[in-house]
């Protein structure tokens, strides 16, 4: 078994929630639709003794996104701001969180703590640009999927922010041998059209955990492809794979499975890669910190949180 240790940059990590805290509701990217699951997203927060707080324009719709873009970035910004909220809750994915990134900046880093951002599927460009400025989030269930979350997966996330330590994920080891690392998680598809811009992190030694929900074979294919191609690949020291939901090939079509097109696409990097791992779109979504420092298994497939 061949063990390897990259330098690590940890990133600010922001300081443990607590029942009482106060906490921002925002709809950073498309409209809300899914009404009775947020409501329930919502009650599980406060049921656990936090002061959560929507914005009026929180079901706001502007064709497929929840509101135009000066709304949805005026939200992140006031929340952002606020010296008394201590993490921002998104209420679902979709898409439109990279249009409110135009010309953004991570404000008033310095004069207040870090604040807690959550969420995962479209959220990754928030996470990731959030990373770029040095504070880690939480690739986790947004308000409208948490309901759905196993009991589980729903305490981890909790024991996340607040600080208490996280189990190790299970999932099938490519072997390789062990990493550790500085995690990465997200959305294929959102962290693909990051490729070239400035909210692309530095890639150097990082660990890459990565999932995605209703894209078809030679679409990740492509996405992958797109990876290898922009030489990223060749930065990073191991991949974490999560769930790669509803992504089968569409009927009487010739096709690869999925899994096909990952093992062809990942499987000739010659780092330690681990597939299969409980996170992603469709439960369980188990909360991973990002920026963390983590060792990755590839021979006994597990992702374990330092």
């Amino acid at each position: 078994m061949q063990s390897k240790t990259q330098n690590l940059k940890t990133k600010i990590v922001p300081p443990p929630l607590k029942p009482g805290d106060l906490l921002r509701v925002i709809s950073p990217s498309g409209a809300l639709r899914e009404f009775e699951a947020f409501q329930k997203g919502v009650e599980i927060w406060r049921s656990r003794g936090y002061r959560v707080e929507l914005f009026p324009e929180i079901d706001d719709k502007w064709g497929y996104l929840a509101g135009k873009d000066e709304s949805r970035r005026e939200q992140l910004a006031t929340a952002w701001q606020e010296p008394e909220c201590r993490g921002v809750l998104c209420t679902r994915g979709g898409f439109g969180s990279s249009r409110i990134l135009e010309n953004w900046t991570w404000q008033n880093l310095e004069n207040s703590a870090p604040k807690w951002l959550i969420g995962f599927s479209d959220i990754t460009a928030l996470l990731w640009s959030l990373y770029t400025a040095g504070i880690s989030g939480v690739h986790g269930s947004v308000l409208t999927t948490l309901a759905c979350e196993p009991d589980w997966s729903i305490q981890r996330l909790f024991d996340c922010v607040e600080g208490r330590p996280l189990a190790p994920l299970k999932g099938c080891g490519w072997g390789g041998g062990v990493v550790n690392g500085i995690v990465l998680p997200g959305n294929l598809t959102v962290a693909t059209h990051l490729l070239g811009t400035p909210m692309l992190p530095d890639l150097d030694g990082v660990i890459l955990a990565l999932e995605d929900v209703t894209e078809a074979p030679y679409r990740i294919d492509r996405m992958l492809t797109q990876w290898r191609m922009s030489s990223v690949l060749s930065k990073v020291s191991g991949i974490a794979l999560g769930s790669f939901s509803r992504c089968e090939p569409p009927a009487n079509v010739p096709s690869f499975s999925v899994e096909e097109v990952l093992r062809d696409r990942l499987g000739d990097l010659k780092i330690p890669i681990v597939s299969n791992l409980p996170f992603g779109h469709d439960a369980p979504n188990a909360a991973l910190p990002v920026g963390v420092t983590v060792e990755l298994d590839a021979d006994q497939g597990i992702l374990n949180i330092l």
